[in-house]
């Protein structure tokens, strides 16, 4: 089994450790793997686009999963798969809403929707990027621009096949505690090696969307409580460099998939094609600097410039609406050696002086942010550590070697725990752990069911060992 000990770091590129980088190709190879981790445990990674360090490992074993890329089961029928790869594909058992997925876990979101497109469908849910994994995508219980209709990755998932640190391989279901111990654990209840997920139907790769500017931070909220529930799919960016009347202002992006009835004749001819683009790659060395308050005000002067007032029914590329970032390969280098620290939270709906605090302050730092987004977050999902719940979430990317910039984030943390919100494990990277507590309200059932499943801490991250998970 292919094994190097390299560093490892996460997307944002800001804390590497070196670990032993093991690559299963089998079933078999990941039981061996997670058995000869060794005393410093392991962990599962997909595609490295977690930000922080959930998915390295200093001084243990770091699997790397993409070598399972199998797409076992496509089934259009409404029916779902009862087994497994792993335990022996079971008859089809209906009652599952549209069709399904049978996948090995290190299968990419961008590989399936190169298969699935022209067949009609689409995954559930997609992050801003879909370079992730399914493992990954379960493992941070991902969200995307529709949680507030759709909830989180992992409530489309009906079934998984866990590998746990005994050396078993268990099929877990839906609506067991092992399941939301899963969803949104960061890879620490087990091995993902598998999973049934359910999909959605389309009828074109294209989607319909309408574009408008709000003015300032309450006016985007404003519009986004009023009308969001007109769309499938919806986000903000938003301009953090703003100050005074202006703070808050954003492009308010929303859409659905175009109906076929939609496109012009010339490309109904081929409604599923799915070609997304890609520019080079960005350059190996950046410098640090790049990416200063001048230049990143300049940027969002312009961006919110050209965009339209009110313009409805625009078609657009799946890639261009859903991941308009992965046209660029290792756009994560624009930030230079440095890296970046991404920082998501969400404050549950009534908190919004809580919110328009913080955004003010942000303003106030100057926080040269191009990529910052803020969305409304619908019921919350049934994962133990899950980071969604009913309320408003706001990310953004800032450079690394910002002065003072770990403690202006520490002070962020106690507001937004005071506020009773969250911060997104997926994309930390140094959350206080006195804090956890109070952000995860079932992070004592985590444990106890980890300590109980996992009682010689196989697995293990930088990320668990940081925030003691």
């Amino acid at each position: 089994m292919p094994a190097e000990t390299v560093s490892v770091t996460g997307w944002g590129r800001t804390a590497p450790s070196v670990a032993r980088v093991v690559r299963p190709r089998s079933y078999e190879e990941a039981v061996e793997a997670v058995r000869g981790c060794g005393r410093r445990g392991g962990i599962a990674r997909g595609l490295g686009r977690a930000y922080g360090d959930a998915a390295q490992n200093a001084g243990g074993a770091v699997l790397d999963m993409t070598g399972l890329d199998r797409i076992h089961v496509i089934d259009t029928t409404g029916a779902s798969a009862t087994g497994s790869p792993a335990c022996g594909a079971g008859s089809p058992a209906h009652g599952a809403a549209g069709g399904t997925v049978l996948c090995d876990a290190g299968v990419s979101l961008h590989r399936l929707m190169e298969v699935l497109l022209p067949l009609g469908w689409f995954v559930p849910v997609t992050p801003g990027t879909r370079y992730v994994t399914v493992g990954g995508a379960i493992g941070a219980d991902i969200h995307g621009k529709n949680h507030h209709v759709s909830g989180s990755f992992s409530r489309h998932v009906l079934s998984l096949d866990l590998l746990t640190a005994d050396g078993q391989i268990r099929t877990v279901e839906r609506g067991t505690p092992l399941f939301d111990a899963t969803a949104g654990g960061m890879g620490l209840t087990g091995v993902i090696l598998s999973a049934t997920v359910q999909l959605h139907p389309v009828e074109t790769s294209l989607m319909t969307v309408d574009t408008e500017r709000a003015t300032d931070l309450d006016d985007l909220m404003a519009r986004l409580t009023a009308t969001d529930h007109r769309y499938r799919y919806s986000v903000a960016w938003i301009d953090l460099l703003a100050r005074g009347a202006s703070t808050g202002r954003s492009v308010l992006t929303r859409g659905d998939h175009a109906p076929l009835d939609a496109l012009p004749a010339r490309t109904r001819r081929a409604p599923l094609t799915f070609r997304p683009g890609q520019l080079p790659a960005a350059p190996l060395h950046m410098p640090d600097r790049l990416l200063g308050r001048a230049t990143v005000g300049l940027f969002n002067e312009l961006w919110y410039r050209k965009a339209p007032r009110f313009r409805t029914g625009e078609l657009q590329k799946i890639s261009t609406f859903f991941h308009p970032l992965d046209g660029v390969p290792h756009w994560n280098r624009i930030y230079g050696r440095s890296g970046f620290v991404q920082y998501q939270f969400v404050i549950g709906y009534g908190k919004e002086d809580a919110l328009r605090r913080i955004v003010r302050r942000i303003s106030g730092r100057g926080c040269p942010s191009f990529l910052a987004v803020l969305k409304r977050f619908g019921e919350g999902d049934p994962g133990w550590l899950s980071f969604p719940m009913p309320g408003w979430t706001l990310a953004l990317d800032i450079p690394a070697n910002l002065p003072g910039l770990g403690g202006f984030l520490d002070e962020l943390d106690e507001e937004v725990a005071a506020a009773d919100g969250r911060v997104y494990l997926a994309k930390d990277s140094r959350l206080r752990p006195e804090l956890l507590a109070s952000m995860y309200p079932r992070l004592g059932d985590f444990r106890a069911l980890r300590a109980e499943l996992d009682p010689r801490g196989v697995f293990v991250s930088d990320l668990s060992r940081r925030l003691n998970l």
